[in-house]
């Protein structure tokens, strides 16, 4: 759901903060007064295009934000773009600079267009006057029949996945055969160079450390030795200045108690100090500085450092190399077999997608039909007198065409609708007028959330729905159908609408008013939300005009209470 919208310094907008409510949200005003102008808002933070135009007349830049509440798919969306969640909101803002360029930020974060683009089908869907068909393509025309016929796409996705992946290991194999082919020579010599260096991981480590240690006997000894001397043996040791102090302490133990414990933990010192010592002796006596040891372990480091100049890092890493070189030669060797087996899982995973990608058709044939129906008799109810069809176009499991395969079939879903008597059915993008694809996709959308199939469905997906003078070219009970349809369709989904009807402002959940005024000079508009008395007061005004009197008034808390 949409909780706020801001604007600043945007087209006529100095600042603008609308806070919106559950339900329907309605805006009206004057003709003029720049109410299309949040929706157009709105839709610049769904990612549509900026312009400089936009920028307030002396202002350096123009910033529109909005606060959506969070779902996890959007959540997941930010996640997927390195952008961190924060708390149940999602906060988008857009800045528009006078110098043509831009800046967009998600939770206070920098981000992109395209991050807008991808949250925009999970927040909001924009109908404005001014768009094109760009954000209900064939992919959200498949995705609404998909949402009214109540079908899970996850066992066609689940067989596209595993054909995806046969196919992917197979065609790996194809690709390059000649090449491969070439390598083979270079692939064995490298694994028997490997193979013959009978290599132990980690062992060019232990050897650094042993040819250290051989490198520098003489003075590891002389140091190992000078340790024990001034320790233990020596007449000046630490031990013998240790032993006389235990006698000492021992001494002052027998008249005073309090030393008992004293001489155990100098005694223990001294026990401690006997064990370092002879750790000491014992490794300048081991100590062997063989010439030839050391020879051995540099000429092993050499041919260590040679593979791994070649072949990696460490040697851990030259033995990994190895392995992967023995898997291809393996794959050259029993490429065949290999090849046989992979086409065989690919043929089984096509079958399997083919048999799920049919019946997820044979759902969608069915249930377009059923919406096919009820959006049509939707969208005469409001002042409209079209033949609407939704097609369904699909290869066919006899087909040997794959390149349409997806994780969401292969099917095509289109709307086609037909507003004049006598004319052919067209794509929805054909229709001429912005109020008439209004009202269509009201009609489609409360088909949808009413129709027949609506038991089968899951939960609705929280979406904000935006229509911009959905009204236009209707009055008189087509209107109040318009407005009936818009608090239908409100009451699982938010609903922001621009209008100019006041059988339509009737029906608000929450009503807000946009005007303008002048200030130094300067016009300003303003967005007020309505208490019940001021809402009475619009609507009697969008029924009589200028002059507001007590029979409008009066027509309108009608209106309103029979709405309600």
């Amino acid at each position: 759901m949409l909780v706020e919208l801001r604007a600043e310094n945007y087209a006529v907008i100095d600042h603008a903060i609308a806070v919106f409510g559950p339900g329907l949200n309605l805006l009206t005003g004057e003709t003029g007064a720049g109410k299309s102008i949040l929706v157009d808002a709105l839709a610049l933070l769904m990612g549509g295009k900026a312009s400089v135009d936009v920028v307030r007349h002396g202002a350096d830049k123009a910033v529109v934000s909005c606060v959506f509440e969070s779902t996890p798919t959007a959540e997941a969306i930010l996640e997927e773009n390195g952008i961190d969640a924060e708390g149940n909101e999602i906060i988008l803002r857009r800045e528009i600079l006078s110098t043509g360029k831009g800046r967009v930020f998600a939770n206070n974060q920098p981000a992109t267009v395209a991050v807008l683009k991808q949250l925009a089908p999970e927040l909001a869907l924009v109908h404005a006057q001014t768009e094109t068909l760009t954000s209900f393509d064939q992919a959200q025309q498949r995705i609404l029949l998909d949402r009214f016929g109540g079908i899970s796409l996850e066992s066609v996705a689940e067989a596209y996945a595993r054909w995806r992946e046969a196919a992917t290991r197979l065609e790996e194999l194809l690709q390059g055969e000649q090449d491969r082919m070439r390598m083979v020579d270079l692939w064995s010599y490298q694994r028997k160079e490997i193979e013959a260096a009978r290599l132990v991981a980690g062992e060019d480590e232990a050897l650094e450390t042993e040819k250290r240690v051989l490198a520098n006997a003489e003075k590891l000894y002389t140091a190992a030795m000078s340790a024990f001397d001034q320790l233990y043996e020596g007449g000046a040791s630490a031990e013998a200045a240790l032993r006389a102090a235990v006698r000492n302490v021992e001494e002052l133990a027998r008249y005073d108690g309090r030393f008992e414990e004293a001489a155990q933990q100098l005694e223990s010192a001294r026990a401690t100090l006997g064990d370092v010592s002879a750790s000491l002796r014992d490794y300048a006596e081991g100590m062997n500085a063989s010439p030839e040891r050391l020879a051995e372990i540099e000429d092993r480091l050499a041919v260590l450092d040679r593979l791994k100049r070649k072949y990696g890092k460490s040697v851990t890493e030259v033995i990994a190399f190895g392995e992967v070189v023995g898997r291809r030669l393996a794959e050259v060797e029993d490429r065949d077999e290999i090849l046989k087996t992979l086409r065989l899982a690919q043929d089984v995973a096509a079958m399997a997608y083919r048999t799920a990608a049919s019946a997820l058709s044979e759902e969608r044939q069915a249930a377009a039909v059923k919406l096919a129906r009820l959006a049509e008799s939707q969208i005469n109810s409001l002042a409209m007198k079209v033949r609407f069809e939704v097609a369904v176009s699909s290869p066919g499991p006899g087909s040997g065409e794959q390149s349409g395969w997806t994780a969401c079939g292969w099917d095509e879903v289109q709307y086609l609708i037909a507003t004049n008597a006598g004319e052919p059915l067209k794509a929805l993008d054909q229709i001429a007028s912005g109020g008439e694809m209004s009202r269509v996709m009201l009609a489609l959308k409360v088909s949808v959330e009413e129709g027949a199939m609506k038991p089968k469905r899951k939960s609705p997906t929280p979406r904000t729905l935006v229509f911009d003078e959905i009204d236009v070219g209707i009055g008189g009970r087509a209107a109040e159908a318009v407005g009936q349809k818009l608090k239908s369709l409100s009451r699982g989904q938010q609903v922001l609408c621009v209008t100019h009807l006041p059988q339509i402002a009737a029906f608000a959940d929450q009503h807000f008013v946009v005007e303008k005024r002048e200030s130094a000079g300067r016009t300003k508009m303003q967005v007020r939300l309505l208490d019940d008395r001021a809402r009475t007061h619009e609507v009697a005004r969008m029924l009589s005009g200028a002059t507001v009197t007590d029979t409008s008034l009066q027509h309108a808390a009608q209106m309103i209470a029979v709405s309600r």
